[in-house]
């Protein structure tokens, strides 16, 4: 079975509109273990627009599921996760100024900086993940740097026209079999929604789905539970064929 991670961020965002403490990511999280997720991530942004360290601290304290924490490749971000912890640490390019996050890492330009990161996650026992684009040149530079795991950027192809729309799936799809073949797991994420998830669920190499600001903002109308919930039968019904 695919599994389903659910991104806490934006329900954070919505906290921090007003301040206080609600609504409450980590209830968010609950909610989300409940439902049928397999794990939650959450990023800890330099900016701390949605989560803050107080928020990854009940996270591991209060949910059983693993915490995929996002971040991004920084001397800070590595000390806070290493004081953490967290099950997984997937490394996301960041700038200031976005909205959320807009592209790929360039694991292939960056290979000398990320070498060490990437080394101290993994001596510390945390699964590590790169964030890239369906790209075969950054899925071989994850491969040499000695990730485990990538994580397919899927905006572009969510965002596409129909008719653009298969050519960025067959970007997908290639980019998945050649993560398998150099024996990398292989996720997606970034603008899934009931529309566009079930031919990303369908790539048998494909082992994770990471999705949040869809169903939080689906919850307004169906409620958090059963967005989550549906997410996961579309997803199941697409693995299964």
């Amino acid at each position: 079975m695919i599994r389903l991670g659910i991104n806490i961020d934006h329900v954070a965002t919505i906290r921090n509109a007003r301040g206080g403490i609600h609504p409450d990511p980590v209830r968010a999280a609950c909610v989300a273990a409940a439902a049928g997720a397999n794990g939650i991530t959450a990023h800890l942004r330099e900016d701390r627009r949605h989560i803050s360290e107080n928020d990854i601290q009940r996270l591991l304290e209060h949910i059983d599921l693993p915490l995929n924490l996002e971040m991004a490749a920084t001397a800070e971000m590595l000390e806070l996760a290493l004081r953490y912890r967290p099950h997984a640490a997937c490394i996301v390019p960041e700038r200031r100024e976005e909205r959320t996050t807009e592209g790929g890492l360039d694991v292939f330009g960056g290979l000398a900086r990320l070498r060490p990161l990437v080394g101290a996650l993994l001596e510390a026992g945390i699964r590590v993940s790169l964030f890239i684009e369906p790209d075969l040149r950054q899925i071989e530079a994850a491969h040499a740097l000695g990730a485990p795991v990538v994580e397919l950027h899927t905006g572009a192809y969510c965002d596409a026209p129909d008719h653009r729309r298969e050519r960025e799936l067959a970007r997908i799809v290639e980019a998945a079999g050649a993560a398998a073949r150099l024996g990398l797991e292989c996720h997606a994420g970034h603008g899934l929604s009931f529309e566009t998830v079930g031919p990303i669920a369908a790539i048998p190499s494909i082992a994770e789905l990471n999705i949040g600001h869809f169903l939080v903002g689906e919850a307004i109308f169906i409620g958090f539970d059963q967005a989550i919930r549906h997410m996961r039968i579309v997803i199941d019904r697409a693995r299964q064929g």
